[in-house]
């Protein structure tokens, strides 16, 4: 039914200025503004988009919303740490990450979580090789 279709996924915030300046420039995605409708277009690699919308009662999402995947995890963590981002650290029962905020283990891949301005969670990703 839908294996045609390009989906998209979306997210709120509340400052699409501040988003689109988080986005483009932080992390170096392509960004564009609808700004009849108010809404960024974010491009990813692969062809995918997120849009990424106002709200003005934003409450940040509990759930990853986006992932990155990078070949190299600790690099990537050390440039995005040299433009402000700071890593989330979790004890949890089914999650914990080390003192510099990667989870491994479980067989899963390692990963690390950081969150945008607005409190949206997001990671980067080991690939597998």
């Amino acid at each position: 039914m839908f294996r045609n279709s390009k989906a998209f996924f979306s997210f709120s915030v509340n400052d699409i200025k501040k988003a689109k300046e988080f986005y483009g420039q932080t992390l170096e995605l392509e960004v564009s503004e609808d700004k009849e409708m108010g809404i960024l277009d974010v491009k990813v690699a692969g062809g995918g988009r997120a849009i990424i919308y106002p709200k003005s009662n934003h409450s940040a999402a509990s759930f990853t919303v986006l992932n990155f995947p990078v070949s190299d995890l600790e690099t990537t963590m050390d440039e995005l740490k040299k433009r402000g981002i700071r890593f989330e650290q979790y004890d949890l029962p089914d999650i914990k990450t080390d003192e510099k905020g990667i989870a491994s283990g479980g067989g899963g891949p390692r990963i690390a979580w950081f969150k945008d301005p607005f409190g949206n969670i997001l990671s980067v990703l080991e690939e597998r090789k």
